[in-house]
């Protein structure tokens, strides 16, 4: 058997926007996906027969690494409720790149990956990942695993299940944890990580460390109930801007609060933060992106909370308030009808949680 895991997400600043090359800040929450794989007689997901077509993002990435491979016995645990803008997809799709790499393992060549993403050399992950003919094989799980192959895999999948529109956001903030920012240039004053390129937008893509202050604070994340598929409200998104170019404005705006929302994060500054964090709300709820479920719902967090917003694709999904007072916050929310989850601000981000058998199946036999 092999397992990993991988946080969830929560963006505060720039959910929307960032498809079309703003900057956007998430952060890695405590909720987490988990998934393993054990060699079975036929293709299994949680007992039942797997399913392309119910599964995109497992399927995407069986053909990436592990294109002739085994049968696979695949199960799925975790806490991050679906379709509400918490990054359940990602989460699951960078745990699962990283569970089947380690029972893969990975070939070397000439010092460097055969596979996967490196800061000196690219490759074409988002479409194939042959493996090459020759060179020294790594057996060992955990050893064969790059964060960033499985950031750029999970970007690819997420992709391929949205109908070509994601940005890294997600899948980088669940491979990385911490804070993620992503921009339209590099940024000197952040640590820059790597670019990614997709449908000719191009995201420069940046870690964050925290200073002391931002412990004080926590995450209350309150959760409608109502479904709202991400590739939907992308799609919204996408038909407003071709219908009323001029919308366009509102996505550049949401981009410059995110930039003041990074400098209050880097400052330590909470109540700075929180404000950018109510003023994007504003935005994405004139774009159509709210409802009244949402609304309700921040709508009790705003008296004990610094700053609160709609998170992720909006439509219903999950709100989230920055607060020091996660108890008041939280009885509030359950109050007007919410389901709530309570997390710290930049959580860890993957790991291989066993990787005992590896590797469960050796392509160059």
């Amino acid at each position: 058997m092999v397992q990993a895991s991988a946080p969830g997400k929560c963006i505060l600043f720039g959910e929307h926007a960032v498809v079309y090359g703003q900057p956007a800040v998430a952060v890695a929450i405590d909720q987490r996906m988990s998934i393993n794989f054990e060699i079975s007689e036929n293709w299994r997901i949680d007992g039942m027969k797997f399913q392309n077509r119910k599964h995109p993002h497992v399927t995407a990435l069986r053909t990436r690494l592990w294109e002739g491979g085994p049968p696979l016995s695949i199960k799925i645990t975790g806490n991050i409720p679906p379709a509400s803008g918490l990054g359940s997809s990602a989460s699951l799709s960078v745990a699962a790149a990283a569970a089947l790499r380690c029972a893969r393992g990975r070939q070397i060549i000439d010092d460097d990956w055969a596979e996967g993403w490196t800061a000196s050399r690219p490759n074409d992950v988002y479409n194939s990942a042959g493996i090459a003919s020759k060179g020294d094989f790594i057996e060992h799980g955990a050893s064969a695993v790059d964060e960033d192959e499985c950031a750029i895999l999970a970007h690819a999948v997420e992709a391929f299940a949205q109908n070509g529109k994601a940005s890294p956001l997600d899948s980088s903030t669940c491979s990385h944890g911490g804070c993620i920012v992503l921009s339209d240039k590099v940024e000197t004053h952040l640590n820059w990580l790597y670019s990614r390129n997709l449908n000719g937008v191009t995201w420069e893509v940046h870690s964050v460390k925290l200073p002391k202050e931002i412990e004080e604070a926590y995450l209350v994340i309150g959760n409608t109930g109502v479904h709202a598929p991400t590739s939907v409200q992308v799609e919204k998104i996408a038909k407003l801007l071709k219908e009323q170019p001029n919308r366009i404005n509102e996505i550049e705006t949401i981009g410059l609060i995110s930039k003041r929302g990074i400098n209050g994060l880097i400052e330590g500054d909470l109540e700075a933060v929180g404000r950018a964090m109510s003023e994007n709300h504003l935005i994405l709820r004139n774009l159509g992106l709210s409802c009244p479920e949402l609304e309700t719902l921040i709508s009790a967090a705003a008296p004990s909370s610094l700053g609160v917003k709609l998170t992720g694709a909006g439509g219903g999904g999950c709100m989230v308030a920055l607060t020091r007072d996660p108890k008041t916050t939280s009885e509030a929310i359950e109050l007007a009808g919410g389901r709530t989850l309570i997390s710290s601000i930049a959580a860890s981000g993957l790991l291989v949680d066993n990787d005992s058998d590896c590797p469960l199946w050796n392509p160059l036999n």
